[in-house]
């Protein structure tokens, strides 16, 4: 049976490895998939993953209609054997529900790909959609891990090194940043409630008199 599947788990995790590998294992026994994806690091209409690796994909633009495009590419002598979503996150709900179409309508197996919650600990809207809508759900098994060495399970958001909390929900950055952008650092629960990335808790050891910020 034809199943939605989301992939989820923080950055760093190898979401989009996985993405690559489950295309290449397909592709490799003549299978033809169609890939979605939404604001990649690598810019528009790629899938790529940090350990350098690269795919041609369709960027999903705002209000287009995922289950149509498979339709319209299908009737016009398009093959498409299965779909992969990468960064399903940033999907809106309705084109979450229009994949379950085509997991149920079209009969294609479908694999999103995508972290959980924002920066904020908060619930991407594509991400709680596919959580209420899933066949399954499968959490990588590839932890990252915070500056501490503790099992990483949110994502940060960072200036020059420094956490920030407030700003819009999405904001293309990397874990890798240059001064003045906005980057991203996993962090675990307790060091992303003080607000402690890896700079400051550098920092705050440079510095004995300077206190973590506390948890909001």
């Amino acid at each position: 049976m034809p199943e939605l599947v989301f992939f989820s788990g923080t950055m760093d995790c190898g979401k989009s490895t996985l993405a690559l590998q489950i295309e290449h294992n397909r592709s490799a026994r003549g299978l033809v998939g169609m890939i979605f994806t939404r604001d990649d690091r690598a810019g528009q209409g790629k899938l790529s993953s940090r350990l350098g690796l690269v795919t041609d994909a369709v960027e999903v633009e705002d209000g287009q209609d995922l289950y149509a495009s498979l339709v319209d590419h299908l009737s016009q002598g398009g093959r498409a054997d299965y779909v992969i979503a990468d960064e399903a996150q940033f999907l809106a709900p309705e084109q979450i529900d229009q994949l379950a179409r085509v997991v149920d309508d079209l009969g294609l197996d479908v694999y999103a790909f995508g972290i959980t919650t924002d920066f904020r600990s908060k619930l991407f809207p594509g991400s709680q959609r596919l959580v209420e809508l899933a066949d399954r759900i499968e959490v990588l098994q590839v932890e990252a891990l915070c500056w501490c060495g503790a099992r990483a399970t949110h994502n940060a958001r960072t200036i020059d090194g420094q956490m920030v909390v407030e700003g819009a929900q999405v904001v293309v950055g990397d874990v890798n940043q240059s001064a003045g952008e906005v980057g991203y650092e996993v962090l675990c629960r307790r060091h992303h409630r003080r607000r402690m990335t890896s700079a400051s808790a550098r920092a705050a050891a440079l510095s004995p008199d300077v206190l973590p910020v506390p948890p909001a």
